[in-house]
C-alpha cells in the first residue's frame, strides 16, 4: 500500500518532510498541501510534487478522501485543530512539536484519541531516532546499572532577537525532557531554574544562559544547561551517571585534522544537520504504522506530559521557587510504547 499524505504547512519543516516522502522514503508520496499562505503551497507543488492538489482550506486536506494520513507542519498555534479533525476522520497524523500550545489543549487531543479508541498520533520528538540517543538508551538499559544523575546541555550559537527566556523552555528544553523522560523510562516530579552569570551576546529579553534542574519519580537528579548564545556551535551533550558506570552521547561523526600546529574537529551549526537522519527513520516509523491505520513512537501522551513539564519550567523560570509536577494517571491506551 501507497500511503496518500497531505502536508499541513509548507515552511522550512514541511517543504524538507515533502522532500524526504518524494525523494528519499517508500510507502508514501505527497498528494495534497495546505499553507495559510496558500502561494507557499503552490511553491512547493511546483518545486516538489507538481501532481499533488493544493487545498485553500486545511480542514478540507484532512478530510478529503485522496488523503490517508496527515502532517502537521503548521505554525504550533494551530497543531491542536488540525490534530483534533485528523482523529475525529480516523487518519494517522504526525505532528511536529509541539503537539498543543498548552497542556490543556494536549489533553483534549489524548481524550480525543482515547474516545476513538486507538492510537493515531505521532509526535514529532525527533531525538528518539537518532542513532547516537538509541545507543546510549540500549548502555542505560543493560550496562551502567540504576541511573543516579543525568548531566545534559544544549547550546546555539545564536538566537535572534525574537528568541525570548520562555522559549528556551518551550522552544529549546522540550527535546531533552522527552528523551529524558524516554532514555530513563521515568516521570518527572518537580523542576527549579536558576540563572547564572549572564551572556553578552544575549538581549534584553532574554536570560541567557538557564540551568534547569529537574527531578523524577525514581530520584533521578538532571541538571540541563540551556545556552542559545554560546557563539561557537550547536553542541548537544548528554552525560548519564548509573551506579556501575557512566555512559555519554556519542559526539556527531567528523574527521579529526591534524593542520596548522592543531588538532581539531570541525563542529556543526545547524540543527537540521545533527540530526537530519532521524527525520528519515522516524517518517519512515510513521509511514509503516500508518499503512496500518495506526501510530507509533511518540504518542498524544508524550506530547501531553511535556506540554505539563514545560509549563512548570516556565512557572520555575518566573518565580525562582521548585515547582511540583504531576501527572494525571495514563489512560491505558498509552501503556504500551
Amino acid at each position: 500500500m501507497t500511503v496518500r499524505i497531505g502536508v499541513i504547512g509548507t515552511g522550512m519543516i514541511g517543504r524538507d518532510h515533502t522532500r524526504r516522502i518524494q525523494q528519499v522514503l517508500s510507502g508514501a508520496r505527497v498528494v495534497a498541501l495546505s499553507d495559510y499562505d496558500p502561494a507557499a503551497a503552490r511553491a512547493v507543488q511546483a518545486g516538489l510534487v507538481p501532481e499533488a492538489q493544493v487545498f485553500e482550506r486545511s480542514e478540507d486536506l484532512v478530510a478529503s478522501d485522496q488523503v490517508d494520513a496527515v502532517l502537521v507542519c503548521s505554525t504550533g498555534a494551530t497543531h491542536e485543530p488540525y490534530v483534533l479533525a485528523a482523529i475525529a476522520a480516523g487518519k494517522p497524523v504526525f505532528c511536529e512539536k509541539p503537539l498543543a500550545t498548552t497542556a490543556a489543549g494536549a489533553d483534549r487531543i489524548v481524550r480525543a484519541e482515547v474516545d476513538f479508541g486507538k492510537r493515531l498520533v505521532q509526535v514529532g520528538f525527533m531525538r528518539r531516532y537518532d542513532a547516537g540517543y538509541r545507543m546510549l538508551k540500549q548502555v542505560v538499559d543493560t550496562e551502567i546499572g540504576a541511573p543516579l544523575m543525568v548531566h545534559a546541555a544544549h547550546r546555539n550559537q545564536s538566537v535572534p532577537e525574537s528568541y525570548a527566556t520562555p522559549m528556551a523552555i518551550h522552544d529549546t528544553l522540550i527535546h531533552e525532557i522527552d528523551v529524558l523522560r524516554w532514555l530513563l523510562d521515568d516521570d518527572y516530579v518537580s523542576a527549579q531554574v536558576v540563572f547564572p552569570r549572564r551572556t553578552r551576546h544575549s538581549h534584553a529579553g532574554l536570560a541567557d544562559p538557564q540551568l534547569v534542574l529537574l527531578e523524577t519519580k525514581k530520584g533521578v537528579r538532571i541538571d540541563v544547561e540551556i545556552f542559545v548564545n554560546c557563539r561557537y556551535g550547536y553542541d548537544i551533550q548528554c552525560q548519564i551517571v548509573g551506579e556501575e558506570g557512566l555512559a555519554n552521547l556519542p559526539e556527531p561523526m567528523a574527521i579529526t585534522l591534524r593542520k596548522d600546529a592543531r588538532l581539531q574537529n570541525a563542529l556543526l551549526v545547524d540543527w537540521k544537520e545533527r540530526f537530519i537522519d532521524s527525520y528519515d527513520v522516524e517518517l519512515a516509523d510513521f509511514i509503516a504504522a500508518a499503512a496500518r491505520g495506526t501510530a507509533v513512537g511518540p504518542s498524544s501522551w508524550d506530547g501531553y506530559v511535556a506540554a505539563i513539564t514545560s509549563d512548570a519550567c516556565v512557572e520555575a523560570q518566573e518565580s525562582g521557587k521548585i515547582v511540583p509536577i504531576s501527572l494525571p494517571k495514563r489512560p491505558a491506551l498509552y501503556d504500551q510504547g
